[in-house]
């Protein structure tokens, strides 16, 4: 009897070690940006917060800077198990579908309240493509606003005629072609370098990026013309946030909803600040030329017309319905 009772108690134990050890889980994320970034602050947050609100039961690491997959090869890594979470910048795949570009469309949206508003009639068709990739959306935080590098000054699109210019996503790269740059691929864990080999000389990112990256050791010049706000999207896959109990799926999806408030506010607060660190660095920062900004809202109506071509009726609908 007391042998049966020791077996009992002993299965018991191994049963609730079993169990504990199931119920806490760890996730590896992987985002393409320095520590420093206020995208990855947000996101060590994010994770702190899942920490404690699943009280343990979930821990995720971030890897940033691109030490565990490349920006560009993150979505592939949630979408084929290899990481169970990640943080993407979503026009990067607009040539796999065409609507996950449309926040990078120059003077489509050129505010915070616009891309907010874009987003908002865009956000269905996003996340339908993304999950019949098994992929769910937890949050999204915008950059600020597009402007353009320089290591020379620049007047007018003509002005960057057979520049070499560093493209990000296709639209980076369409603007290329558009003003007659050689578009070089480019993620902004390799802009440093690329700058100081003089692979590229011309680009457009936020002020933050160019903050990031120490810009003003190469260029000289950066032309806020506010272009557009594209937006960096915390991703999970959806059989890894299935497999969470949930209790604990309510505190990731509580985290990820504190995140994306924080973001959009620190993105806003944030953008001042960026440009007031280029000048005190010795850069020239203007709004750019009455033509430069003309030329740019041409280039704009032009990717418009390439996006709803497109990307059909479902395209033309979410235009409309922004600008109501």
């Amino acid at each position: 009897m007391l042998k049966k009772l020791v077996a009992v108690g002993t299965a018991s134990a191994m049963l609730l070690f079993a169990s504990g050890a199931q119920a806490q889980q760890k996730w590896d994320m992987p985002t393409g940006y320095p520590g420093s970034n206020f995208h990855t602050e947000n996101i060590r947050q994010f994770a702190a917060d899942v920490d404690q609100a699943s009280g343990g039961k979930l821990k995720i690491t971030v890897h940033d800077g691109g030490s565990l997959f490349k920006a560009n090869e993150i979505k592939r890594a949630v979408q084929g198990g290899q990481a169970d979470i990640g943080e993407i910048i979503i026009s990067s795949y607009s040539n796999e579908d065409p609507v996950f570009g449309v926040d990078s469309i120059p003077f489509l949206a050129t505010s915070y309240p616009g891309a907010e508003k874009l987003w908002k009639v865009s956000k269905a068709a996003t996340e339908a493509r993304l999950a019949k990739q098994g992929i769910k959306v937890l949050y999204d935080v915008p950059w600020p606003p597009q402007g353009i590098f320089s290591a020379k000054p620049i007047n007018s699109a003509a002005d960057l005629k057979g520049v070499k210019w560093r493209a990000y996503n296709p639209n980076t790269s369409r603007i290329a072609q558009l003003v007659g740059a050689q578009p070089v691929t480019i993620q902004a864990a390799e802009l440093t370098q690329a700058l100081a080999t003089g692979a590229v000389t011309t680009f457009m990112t936020s002020a933050a990026t160019g903050y990031d990256s120490k810009v003003w050791e190469q260029v000289k010049y950066y032309y806020d013309v506010s272009a557009w706000l594209p937006k960096n999207l915390v991703i999970v896959s959806q059989k890894a946030f299935d497999a969470l109990d949930k209790p604990t799926q309510a505190a990731v999806l509580k985290a990820a909803a504190a995140a994306e408030a924080r973001g959009w506010k620190t993105s806003a607060e944030k953008n001042a600040w960026y440009k007031e660190q280029l000048i005190k660095n010795g850069m020239k920062v203007e709004e750019g030329s009455e033509q430069l900004r003309a030329d740019f809202r041409k280039i704009g109506l032009t990717m418009i017309g390439d996006w709803t071509t497109q990307t059909g009726a479902e395209g033309q609908a979410i235009i409309e319905a922004y600008r109501k």
